[in-house]
């Protein structure tokens, strides 16, 4: 009976997860923009025949056509070619610096809230002093200290969405280490490591999903904003802050190189921000108890 009872515990929480989502139906508006970006993204070879680098002088800053549905930019290169290749790079960049800001923040947040006293004073103040510098400030300082390198980068946007996680994290196990069932894990001698991955984590990992997908769009933002300044990963690999950067400067004669890459990440970020919508939603216990 118990195995039985095992593959359907999935099934009918993602039910569940699907009933939620239908109360907020723009939250699947944003997941299969979201969805729709990353297959074209990862098989952009299937949906452009143009190398994204390749340079034809005889085609520069020519008009969207049937050849270069987005033109194409000072070099001759398909602009749709380097926008979905450079969505490969934003995409990576935003991903892997919200995975790692989660972690992190994640980490120190349960360990505040666990121990308290002096380490939670200090940590929290640590953090205090990091949101104290807007995200941009912060990574612009950090990246022109390291050089513009995708890991630096990375690294750079990392460290400015730490906080906010480690806050997220903090508040709720401050309340559930009181719960009795964590003092009666206590009493059975379980150590502070299985206490916190076993039974605090699994409690406040949906928060902190819902603060991932709405960081996801800020590291995106981000990353976009340091190429724009010409803080971002170095030409002629394709980016979308730097399409934006390089197009500015014929924004009068071919508007279209800035305004391509300018609207793919709004959608990308209003796409994320419904789907955030959506999680936030689906564990909200006020909603739950309606549906």
């Amino acid at each position: 009976m118990t195995h039985a009872a095992l593959p359907g515990a999935p099934r009918g929480a993602l039910r569940a997860l699907v009933r939620v989502f239908n109360v907020n139906k723009t939250s699947w508006v944003g997941l299969s923009i979201l969805l729709a970006v990353i297959v074209i993204a990862v098989f952009a070879p299937l949906f452009t025949a143009h190398d994204p680098l390749a340079q034809d002088v005889t085609h520069q800053l020519s008009g969207p056509s049937v050849e270069h549905i987005f033109g194409t930019d000072e070099y001759g290169r398909d602009t749709w070619a380097r926008l979905i290749y450079g969505a490969r790079v934003s995409l990576a960049v935003g991903i892997a610096s919200t995975v790692i800001a989660m972690l992190v923040g994640s980490a120190i947040g349960l360990l505040a809230g666990w121990y308290g006293g002096r380490f939670d004073a200090v940590m929290m103040q640590i953090m205090d002093v990091l949101l104290a510098f807007p995200s941009l400030i912060l990574g612009l300082v950090i990246v022109a200290m390291l050089g513009a390198t995708t890991p630096n980068i990375v690294f750079a946007i990392a460290l400015t969405s730490i906080p906010p996680f480690a806050r997220i994290a903090r508040a709720p196990t401050i309340a559930l280490k009181e719960r009795d069932y964590v003092e009666a894990c206590r009493s059975l001698g379980y150590s502070d490591a299985r206490i916190l991955l076993v039974h605090i984590l699994p409690n406040i990992a949906a928060e902190i999903v819902v603060m991932g997908s709405l960081w996801l769009a800020n590291a995106i933002r981000t990353e976009a904003s340091l190429a724009f300044i010409g803080l971002g990963i170095k030409p002629p690999t394709p980016t979308w802050g730097g399409m934006i950067r390089s197009g500015f400067e014929n924004i009068l004669d071919s508007a279209w190189l800035a305004v391509v890459p300018s609207l793919a990440i709004l959608i990308v970020i209003f796409a994320l921000n419904l789907l955030g919508d959506g999680l936030r939603d689906a564990v909200d216990p006020k909603l739950k108890n309606e549906v």
